[in-house]
Protein backbone atom coordinates (compact mmCIF):
# COMPACT_ATOMS: atom_id res chain seq x y z
CA UNK A 1 0.00 0.00 0.00
CA UNK A 2 1.03 3.55 -0.86
CA UNK A 3 0.16 6.27 1.44
CA UNK A 4 0.92 9.86 0.22
CA UNK A 5 0.97 13.10 2.48
CA UNK A 6 1.04 16.13 0.59
CA UNK A 7 0.22 19.01 3.23
CA UNK A 8 0.50 22.25 2.86
CA UNK A 9 1.60 25.01 5.79
CA UNK A 10 0.46 25.21 8.97
CA UNK A 11 0.35 28.49 9.40
CA UNK A 12 1.54 29.90 12.76
CA UNK A 13 2.72 26.16 13.90
CA UNK A 14 4.40 24.15 11.19
CA UNK A 15 6.30 24.42 7.98
CA UNK A 16 4.90 22.17 4.90
CA UNK A 17 7.64 20.42 5.35
CA UNK A 18 7.40 19.62 8.86
CA UNK A 19 3.24 19.17 8.86
CA UNK A 20 4.12 16.81 6.52
CA UNK A 21 7.05 14.77 8.28
CA UNK A 22 3.98 14.55 11.12
CA UNK A 23 1.55 13.53 9.33
CA UNK A 24 3.39 10.94 7.89
CA UNK A 25 4.66 9.69 10.87
CA UNK A 26 0.86 8.90 11.61
CA UNK A 27 0.07 7.51 8.66
CA UNK A 28 3.21 4.71 9.37
CA UNK A 29 1.64 4.68 13.08
CA UNK A 30 -1.97 3.23 11.18
CA UNK A 31 0.12 1.00 8.74
CA UNK A 32 3.29 0.27 9.58
CA UNK A 33 4.19 -1.56 6.29
CA UNK A 34 2.83 1.10 4.19
CA UNK A 35 4.70 3.08 1.34
CA UNK A 36 4.53 6.41 2.86
CA UNK A 37 5.62 8.98 0.27
CA UNK A 38 5.99 12.57 1.65
CA UNK A 39 5.15 15.53 -0.77
CA UNK A 40 4.83 19.05 0.73
CA UNK A 41 2.83 21.38 -1.42
CA UNK A 42 2.19 25.12 -1.91
CA UNK A 43 0.67 27.63 -3.52
CA UNK A 44 3.65 29.94 -4.69
CA UNK A 45 3.11 32.06 -1.63
CA UNK A 46 5.74 31.77 1.90
CA UNK A 47 7.69 28.41 1.60
CA UNK A 48 6.97 27.67 -1.80
CA UNK A 49 10.77 27.75 -1.94
CA UNK A 50 11.33 25.16 0.79
CA UNK A 51 8.87 23.12 -0.85
CA UNK A 52 10.57 22.86 -4.34
CA UNK A 53 13.64 22.05 -2.66
CA UNK A 54 12.56 19.80 -0.44
CA UNK A 55 10.97 18.04 -3.68
CA UNK A 56 14.99 17.77 -5.63
CA UNK A 57 14.98 21.40 -6.86
CA UNK A 58 19.06 23.15 -5.88
CA UNK A 59 18.97 26.26 -3.75
CA UNK A 60 21.00 29.04 -5.15
CA UNK A 61 21.64 31.58 -2.42
CA UNK A 62 21.53 35.15 -3.43
CA UNK A 63 21.52 38.46 -1.69
CA UNK A 64 18.73 40.82 -2.83
CA UNK A 65 17.12 44.25 -1.61
CA UNK A 66 14.54 43.32 1.27
CA UNK A 67 11.14 45.31 0.86
CA UNK A 68 12.26 48.43 2.97
CA UNK A 69 16.33 47.97 0.93
CA UNK A 70 17.92 46.48 3.63
CA UNK A 71 20.23 43.62 2.06
CA UNK A 72 18.27 40.31 2.82
CA UNK A 73 19.75 36.68 2.24
CA UNK A 74 17.10 34.94 -0.37
CA UNK A 75 18.03 32.53 -2.66
CA UNK A 76 15.88 30.95 -5.92
CA UNK A 77 15.68 27.33 -6.33
CA UNK A 78 17.40 25.65 -9.37
CA UNK A 79 15.15 22.97 -11.32
CA UNK A 80 16.89 22.30 -13.83
CA UNK A 81 19.58 24.04 -16.31
CA UNK A 82 16.53 25.94 -18.15
CA UNK A 83 14.47 26.54 -15.02
CA UNK A 84 14.59 28.05 -12.00
CA UNK A 85 11.30 28.98 -9.08
CA UNK A 86 11.86 32.40 -7.68
CA UNK A 87 9.43 33.30 -4.53
CA UNK A 88 8.16 36.88 -3.60
CA UNK A 89 7.70 36.14 -0.15
CA UNK A 90 11.40 35.46 0.83
CA UNK A 91 13.08 37.64 -1.39
CA UNK A 92 10.83 40.88 -0.17
CA UNK A 93 7.77 39.54 1.29
CA UNK A 94 6.16 40.31 4.39
CA UNK A 95 8.27 38.46 6.40
CA UNK A 96 11.13 40.30 4.99
CA UNK A 97 10.23 43.48 6.43
CA UNK A 98 12.29 44.67 9.32
CA UNK A 99 11.05 43.89 13.45
CA UNK A 100 7.36 43.22 11.04
CA UNK A 101 7.19 46.46 10.94
CA UNK A 102 4.40 47.41 7.60
CA UNK A 103 5.86 49.92 5.24
CA UNK A 104 2.91 50.14 2.86
CA UNK A 105 3.72 53.12 1.19
CA UNK A 106 7.67 52.91 0.92
CA UNK A 107 7.79 48.92 0.48
CA UNK A 108 9.16 48.08 -2.93
CA UNK A 109 9.21 45.01 -5.15
CA UNK A 110 12.75 45.21 -6.16
CA UNK A 111 14.29 42.13 -4.78
CA UNK A 112 12.03 40.08 -6.90
CA UNK A 113 12.93 41.66 -9.26
CA UNK A 114 16.80 41.23 -7.94
CA UNK A 115 16.31 37.48 -7.83
CA UNK A 116 14.78 37.09 -11.21
CA UNK A 117 17.92 38.81 -12.69
CA UNK A 118 20.38 36.35 -10.52
CA UNK A 119 18.25 33.49 -11.97
CA UNK A 120 18.68 34.37 -15.05
CA UNK A 121 21.97 35.42 -15.51
CA UNK A 122 22.57 31.58 -14.82
CA UNK A 123 21.67 31.03 -17.87
CA UNK A 124 18.01 29.43 -16.55
CA UNK A 125 15.12 31.63 -19.18
CA UNK A 126 12.23 30.07 -17.94
CA UNK A 127 11.31 31.46 -14.04
CA UNK A 128 7.91 30.16 -12.62
CA UNK A 129 7.94 33.22 -10.21
CA UNK A 130 5.69 32.92 -6.76
CA UNK A 131 4.05 36.25 -6.17
CA UNK A 132 1.82 35.53 -2.61
CA UNK A 133 2.88 37.24 0.54
CA UNK A 134 4.02 40.33 -0.44
CA UNK A 135 4.65 43.10 1.29
CA UNK A 136 4.61 46.02 -1.24
CA UNK A 137 1.99 47.96 -3.44
CA UNK A 138 4.56 49.11 -6.51
CA UNK A 139 2.83 48.07 -9.45
CA UNK A 140 5.89 45.95 -10.09
CA UNK A 141 8.00 48.92 -10.75
CA UNK A 142 10.59 47.95 -8.10
CA UNK A 143 11.01 44.92 -9.32
CA UNK A 144 11.15 46.60 -13.39
CA UNK A 145 13.68 48.91 -12.09
CA UNK A 146 15.73 45.80 -10.92
CA UNK A 147 15.66 44.38 -14.42
CA UNK A 148 16.75 47.48 -15.87
CA UNK A 149 13.86 49.27 -16.47
CA UNK A 150 13.50 53.50 -15.18
CA UNK A 151 10.93 55.33 -13.73
CA UNK A 152 10.85 58.80 -13.94
CA UNK A 153 9.43 62.08 -12.59
CA UNK A 154 9.04 65.70 -14.44
CA UNK A 155 12.77 66.59 -14.30
CA UNK A 156 14.20 62.92 -15.63
CA UNK A 157 14.90 61.82 -11.97
CA UNK A 158 14.17 58.03 -11.20
CA UNK A 159 11.61 58.02 -8.36
CA UNK A 160 12.50 56.36 -4.49
CA UNK A 161 11.27 52.84 -4.64
CA UNK A 162 7.62 52.35 -3.38
CA UNK A 163 4.23 52.56 -4.79
CA UNK A 164 3.86 55.96 -2.82
CA UNK A 165 5.85 57.72 -5.41
CA UNK A 166 4.44 56.71 -8.45
CA UNK A 167 2.09 59.79 -7.73
CA UNK A 168 5.01 61.69 -9.43
CA UNK A 169 5.67 59.57 -12.42
CA UNK A 170 6.00 61.22 -15.56
CA UNK A 171 7.70 58.89 -17.99
CA UNK A 172 8.88 55.05 -18.01
CA UNK A 173 12.31 54.27 -19.92
CA UNK A 174 12.02 49.97 -20.82
CA UNK A 175 15.42 51.11 -23.18
CA UNK A 176 18.00 49.29 -20.86
CA UNK A 177 15.62 46.46 -19.72
CA UNK A 178 18.39 43.74 -19.32
CA UNK A 179 18.48 41.59 -22.97
CA UNK A 180 18.07 38.05 -20.75
CA UNK A 181 14.83 39.46 -19.19
CA UNK A 182 13.51 40.26 -23.08
CA UNK A 183 14.34 36.95 -23.97
CA UNK A 184 12.78 34.80 -20.68
CA UNK A 185 10.08 33.05 -20.39
CA UNK A 186 7.91 34.06 -17.34
CA UNK A 187 5.23 32.13 -15.44
CA UNK A 188 3.75 33.99 -12.42
CA UNK A 189 1.93 31.22 -9.39
CA UNK A 190 -1.01 33.51 -8.76
CA UNK A 191 -4.07 32.62 -6.83
CA UNK A 192 -6.12 36.22 -7.38
CA UNK A 193 -8.10 37.34 -9.97
CA UNK A 194 -8.20 41.14 -8.83
CA UNK A 195 -7.84 44.07 -11.01
CA UNK A 196 -5.31 46.55 -10.65
CA UNK A 197 -7.67 49.58 -9.93
CA UNK A 198 -10.65 50.09 -8.08
CA UNK A 199 -12.60 49.06 -4.85
CA UNK A 200 -11.34 45.06 -5.85
CA UNK A 201 -7.81 46.66 -7.07
CA UNK A 202 -4.66 46.27 -5.54
CA UNK A 203 -4.72 49.22 -3.42
CA UNK A 204 -8.38 48.68 -2.39
CA UNK A 205 -8.45 45.13 -0.75
CA UNK A 206 -4.69 44.36 -0.28
CA UNK A 207 -2.96 47.62 0.97
CA UNK A 208 -4.81 47.78 4.15
CA UNK A 209 -3.40 44.13 5.01
CA UNK A 210 -0.21 45.38 4.54
CA UNK A 211 -0.93 47.96 6.97
CA UNK A 212 -1.31 50.87 4.94
CA UNK A 213 -4.19 53.38 6.23
CA UNK A 214 -7.11 54.88 4.36
CA UNK A 215 -5.34 57.71 3.39
CA UNK A 216 -2.46 55.75 2.62
CA UNK A 217 -4.36 53.50 0.56
CA UNK A 218 -6.18 56.30 -1.49
CA UNK A 219 -2.35 57.59 -1.91
CA UNK A 220 -1.71 54.36 -3.61
CA UNK A 221 -4.47 54.19 -5.55
CA UNK A 222 -3.56 57.17 -7.40
CA UNK A 223 0.22 56.12 -7.99
CA UNK A 224 -1.08 52.75 -9.80
CA UNK A 225 -3.62 55.26 -11.69
CA UNK A 226 -1.11 56.82 -12.70
CA UNK A 227 1.55 54.90 -14.02
CA UNK A 228 -1.39 53.18 -16.07
CA UNK A 229 -2.23 56.80 -17.56
CA UNK A 230 1.58 57.07 -18.16
CA UNK A 231 2.14 53.82 -20.17
CA UNK A 232 -1.32 54.55 -21.93
CA UNK A 233 0.24 57.60 -22.79
CA UNK A 234 3.18 56.13 -24.14
CA UNK A 235 1.10 54.37 -26.45
CA UNK A 236 1.15 51.07 -24.86
CA UNK A 237 -2.15 48.78 -25.07
CA UNK A 238 -2.39 47.64 -21.35
CA UNK A 239 -4.96 46.21 -19.21
CA UNK A 240 -5.32 46.67 -15.60
CA UNK A 241 -8.55 45.30 -16.06
CA UNK A 242 -7.09 41.47 -17.01
CA UNK A 243 -7.57 39.06 -14.02
CA UNK A 244 -4.83 38.92 -11.56
CA UNK A 245 -3.60 42.63 -12.15
CA UNK A 246 -3.73 43.88 -8.67
CA UNK A 247 -2.20 40.27 -7.26
CA UNK A 248 1.29 41.10 -5.17
CA UNK A 249 0.85 44.68 -5.39
CA UNK A 250 0.36 45.24 -9.07
CA UNK A 251 3.27 42.95 -9.86
CA UNK A 252 0.51 40.68 -11.40
CA UNK A 253 -0.13 43.81 -14.10
CA UNK A 254 3.22 44.55 -14.88
CA UNK A 255 4.71 41.29 -15.11
CA UNK A 256 1.87 40.62 -17.64
CA UNK A 257 2.14 43.74 -19.88
CA UNK A 258 5.35 44.30 -19.51
CA UNK A 259 7.52 41.24 -19.15
CA UNK A 260 4.76 39.26 -21.07
CA UNK A 261 4.37 37.07 -18.52
CA UNK A 262 1.77 34.39 -17.99
CA UNK A 263 -0.29 33.86 -14.96
CA UNK A 264 -1.32 30.56 -13.77
CA UNK A 265 -3.07 29.24 -10.18
CA UNK A 266 -0.13 28.97 -7.77
CA UNK A 267 -1.07 24.97 -6.80
CA UNK A 268 -0.91 24.31 -10.42
CA UNK A 269 2.44 25.82 -11.18
CA UNK A 270 3.76 24.12 -8.03
CA UNK A 271 2.14 20.76 -8.91
CA UNK A 272 3.33 20.47 -12.02
CA UNK A 273 6.97 21.76 -10.90
CA UNK A 274 7.73 19.41 -8.39
CA UNK A 275 5.66 16.30 -10.25
CA UNK A 276 2.55 15.56 -7.71
CA UNK A 277 0.45 14.28 -10.35
CA UNK A 278 2.57 11.86 -10.85
CA UNK A 279 2.58 10.40 -7.45
CA UNK A 280 -0.76 11.07 -6.57
CA UNK A 281 -1.63 9.06 -9.17
CA UNK A 282 0.06 6.02 -7.87
CA UNK A 283 -0.85 6.11 -4.34
CA UNK A 284 -4.04 4.20 -2.58
CA UNK A 285 -4.87 7.03 -0.56
CA UNK A 286 -3.76 10.06 0.17
CA UNK A 287 -3.61 12.68 2.81
CA UNK A 288 -3.59 16.56 2.49
CA UNK A 289 -4.47 19.38 5.04
CA UNK A 290 -3.09 22.77 6.12
CA UNK A 291 -3.97 25.37 8.93
CA UNK A 292 -7.89 25.62 8.69
CA UNK A 293 -10.50 23.93 6.03
CA UNK A 294 -13.31 26.95 5.74
CA UNK A 295 -14.90 28.72 3.18
CA UNK A 296 -11.64 29.89 1.89
CA UNK A 297 -10.75 26.30 1.31
CA UNK A 298 -13.65 25.58 -1.48
CA UNK A 299 -12.27 28.84 -3.48
CA UNK A 300 -9.28 26.84 -4.75
CA UNK A 301 -6.77 26.86 -1.80
CA UNK A 302 -3.96 23.54 -1.76
CA UNK A 303 -6.13 21.34 -0.13
CA UNK A 304 -8.76 21.47 -2.76
CA UNK A 305 -6.28 21.36 -5.60
CA UNK A 306 -4.93 17.89 -4.15
CA UNK A 307 -8.25 16.86 -4.05
CA UNK A 308 -8.94 17.94 -7.75
CA UNK A 309 -5.98 15.82 -8.73
CA UNK A 310 -7.03 12.85 -6.37
CA UNK A 311 -10.68 12.74 -8.15
CA UNK A 312 -8.94 12.82 -11.40
CA UNK A 313 -6.92 9.63 -10.92
CA UNK A 314 -9.94 7.93 -8.51
CA UNK A 315 -7.53 7.85 -5.52
CA UNK A 316 -9.48 8.40 -1.94
CA UNK A 317 -8.10 11.78 -0.04
CA UNK A 318 -8.67 12.57 3.44
CA UNK A 319 -7.98 15.67 5.13
CA UNK A 320 -6.42 16.94 8.24
CA UNK A 321 -6.17 20.12 9.30
CA UNK A 322 -5.75 22.55 12.25
CA UNK A 323 -9.35 23.85 12.93
CA UNK A 324 -12.26 22.61 10.55
CA UNK A 325 -14.92 24.94 10.03
CA UNK A 326 -16.87 23.03 6.87
CA UNK A 327 -20.24 21.06 7.81
CA UNK A 328 -19.57 17.00 6.59
CA UNK A 329 -21.88 17.63 3.19
CA UNK A 330 -19.22 20.58 2.56
CA UNK A 331 -16.26 17.94 3.32
CA UNK A 332 -17.78 15.32 0.99
CA UNK A 333 -18.02 18.54 -1.37
CA UNK A 334 -14.88 19.41 -1.65
CA UNK A 335 -14.06 15.45 -2.36
CA UNK A 336 -12.54 14.31 1.27
CA UNK A 337 -13.65 10.65 2.14
CA UNK A 338 -12.91 12.44 5.87
CA UNK A 339 -11.77 14.98 7.50
CA UNK A 340 -9.93 15.62 10.89
CA UNK A 341 -8.53 18.36 12.84
CA UNK A 342 -6.29 18.89 15.92
CA UNK A 343 -8.68 20.84 17.79
CA UNK A 344 -11.03 17.72 18.23
CA UNK A 345 -8.51 16.31 20.24
CA UNK A 346 -7.40 19.28 21.59
CA UNK A 347 -9.62 22.39 22.03
CA UNK A 348 -7.48 24.55 23.93
CA UNK A 349 -6.94 26.51 20.26
CA UNK A 350 -3.25 28.11 21.93
CA UNK A 351 -2.14 24.32 23.13
CA UNK A 352 -3.45 22.91 19.96
CA UNK A 353 -0.64 25.13 18.27
CA UNK A 354 2.29 24.48 20.68
CA UNK A 355 1.69 20.63 19.99
CA UNK A 356 0.50 20.55 16.75
CA UNK A 357 3.23 18.39 15.20
CA UNK A 358 2.36 15.14 18.32
CA UNK A 359 -1.14 16.23 17.43
CA UNK A 360 -1.10 15.83 13.62
CA UNK A 361 0.34 12.33 14.45
CA UNK A 362 -2.30 11.37 16.20
CA UNK A 363 -4.90 12.73 14.17
CA UNK A 364 -3.86 11.45 10.90
CA UNK A 365 -3.46 8.04 12.29
CA UNK A 366 -6.76 7.82 13.51
CA UNK A 367 -8.48 8.93 10.53
CA UNK A 368 -6.14 7.14 8.11
CA UNK A 369 -7.37 3.66 10.10
CA UNK A 370 -10.76 4.93 10.25
CA UNK A 371 -11.07 4.55 6.47
CA UNK A 372 -8.46 1.64 5.95
CA UNK A 373 -9.04 -0.25 8.93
Amino acid sequence: MTIVVACGAFKGSLTAIEACHHAAEGARRAHPDADVVERPVADGGGGSLEVMVAGGARRVPVTVAGPTGDAVDSAYAAIDPDTAFVEMADACGLLRLPGGTPRPVEASSRGVGEAILAALRSGRGNIHLGIGGSASTDGGTGMLSALGARFLDERGDELPDGGGSLVHLDSVDLSALDPAVRAARILVACDVDNPLLGPLGAARVYAPQKGATPEEVDLLEAGLTRLVEVLRGQGMAVDPEAPGSGAAGGVGFTARELLGASLDPGFTVLGTLTGLEDVVSAADVVVTGEGRLDDQTMHGKTPLGVAALCRNHAVPVVAVCGRLDLEAHRVAEAGFVAAAALTEVEPDLEKSIANAGPLLEDVTAEVISRILP
